[in-house]
């Protein structure tokens, strides 16, 4: 078997014609999707009758729930069809002349600063650092001349992460320099102090901080499309209210939200389980022979692969071959064909990815 196509973790349809095994089989270990599956309390109360109206134009429960679960006041929140579409919306909306984007990282910022007629630079997350941020270096790169500035935290695949004094910092900085900051917090609530590290609480002092949040991964909805902002800037919200058109999000996706994002119960089991499995990968990699892992802060883990002769695509093909699939991230920026990235799944299953694979 060769991997001569980089595969997603949606990509399990493809997987399995290619290596003929069954989808129901694969272990997801690339999607980075939470393992605990969907809420229950969204398979009691869901009630598929609701397709039957029009959702509300404002959103307002959902808002409520949003506010409710995230903190943000409910004038500060827009609600989208994904973090994709809000990526769009917000680059179209500023038109960067020129975006910093601190990579690697996913690439869907760098494709919409280019569709919007701009130019993507990436500030780089140095191996030797172990994928941390430089704040000095970045602090030297910030200037007039940078209209945006893109941060995914935690970021997608090093799972490092900005604390919320060196979010401060970074914010005060552009602030300054009239930079306008698009936080992406897709991984954040997988994160065990996520108080110390999400901007949100920072959304009402800061009108240049735009906060994006999904349901994708920690809800296990990717194919749901719900997706958020938090953004303290009112003009902006309202630029944005007045040109976007009537019923983004669907009925199903609105009512899904409300009912998830008040269901405690999960949200708790969900980052202990995180909690957990993170600690024991982290430290079974380390007792490890060949792999060096990079602490992480998220849902999965960057590993680098430290034996002669072997590549990310010969451990994705040995995982394949153990009906997993895992992230060759040879194809992000800054890294070579020596990295793996892989996701937390159930106890069982991390056990038999570390002894069946690594």
């Amino acid at each position: 078997m060769s991997n001569d196509y980089y595969y997603h973790g949606s990509d399990i349809e493809a997987i399995s014609k290619k290596y003929n095994i069954k989808e129901s089989d694969i272990i997801n270990f690339a999607a980075n999707v939470n393992p605990n599956g969907l809420s229950p309390r969204l398979k009691e109360q869901f009630d598929i009758n609701i397709i039957t109206s029009y959702p509300d134009r404002e959103y307002v429960a959902l808002k409520e729930a949003i506010s409710d679960y995230t903190g943000a006041p409910n004038q500060n929140i827009l609600v989208g069809n994904g973090t994709s579409e809000l990526i769009s919306t917000f680059i179209r909306t500023i038109r960067p002349g020129k975006a910093m984007i601190i990579g690697p990282t996913y690439s869907e910022y760098e494709r919409e600063v280019s569709l919007s007629g701009g130019r993507a630079y990436y500030f780089p997350l140095y191996e030797e650092d172990d994928f941390k941020l430089n704040l000095n270096l970045l602090n030297d790169r910030l200037d007039k001349t940078i209209d945006m500035l893109i941060i995914c935290n935690p970021n997608n695949p090093t799972s490092s992460a900005i604390d919320l004094i060196t979010m401060r910092h970074i914010l005060d900085i552009c602030k300054q320099n009239h930079i306008y900051v698009m936080v992406d917090e897709t991984y954040i609530e997988f994160v065990s102090a996520i108080e110390a590290y999400s901007a949100v609480s920072l959304s009402q002092y800061y009108t240049n901080l735009i906060i994006l949040r999904s349901t994708s991964k920690f809800f296990a909805t990717p194919g749901l499309r719900l997706g958020y902002a938090i953004i303290g800037d009112s003009n902006m919200i309202s630029d944005i209210n007045g040109h976007s058109k009537p019923w983004m999000v669907n009925s199903i996706a609105a009512t899904v939200g409300e009912i998830m994002f008040r269901d405690n119960e999960y949200i708790n089991s969900t980052r202990q389980l995180i909690n957990e499995e993170r600690e024991y990968c982290y430290n079974a990699l380390l007792e490890l022979d060949g792999y060096k892992p990079y602490k992480p802060y998220a849902n999965f883990m960057l590993v680098k692969i430290n034996k002669a002769g072997v590549t990310s695509h010969d451990i994705f093909e040995k995982a394949v071959r153990n009906s997993m699939l895992i992230r060759d991230c040879s194809t992000f920026p800054f890294l070579t064909d020596s990295y793996i990235r892989f996701c937390f799944m159930n106890h069982e299953e991390n056990v038999k990815f570390i002894e069946n694979v690594l």
